[in-house]
């Protein structure tokens, strides 16, 4: 069974940076779309950045040239890099993967929803 677990979110000050860490594990397939997600209090949960498994990478636009999303293949982990916070990236950051038979139906309207997610961990920013 597919199985995601995040971890190193925490509370830092505006202005400084995290690693979250998702070890997933229960595929062999090498065909993906992955990626992270986050859900502030009262909001709706949100897509932040995707790495498919060619190694396509997308950001929104309120991460782009902040955050950086990365995987370490022998450690079957995926990362994301966040610097320069904001207290607006307050949220709980989830990780999350769907298997798809190749990374071209990740692309556009034909990706699927994820149907594997992690826990979520929290980041809190202050100001």
């Amino acid at each position: 069974e597919v199985q995601l677990v995040e971890s190193g979110g925490g509370s830092v000050q505006a202005g400084g940076s995290l690693r979250l860490s998702c070890a997933y594990s229960g595929f062999t397939a090498t065909g993906y779309c992955m990626g992270w997600l986050r859900q502030a209090p009262g909001k709706e949960r949100e897509a932040v950045a995707s790495l498919d498994s060619d190694g396509t990478t997308n950001y929104v636009y309120a991460v782009k040239d902040r955050f950086t999303v990365s995987q370490d293949n022998a450690k079957n982990t995926l990362y994301l890099q966040m610097n320069s916070l904001k207290p607006e990236d307050t949220a709980v950051y989830y990780c999350a993967i769907v298997l798809v038979p190749d990374a071209k139906y990740c692309r556009g309207s034909r990706r699927p929803d994820y149907n594997y997610w992690g826990h979520g961990t929290q980041v809190t920013v202050s100001s």
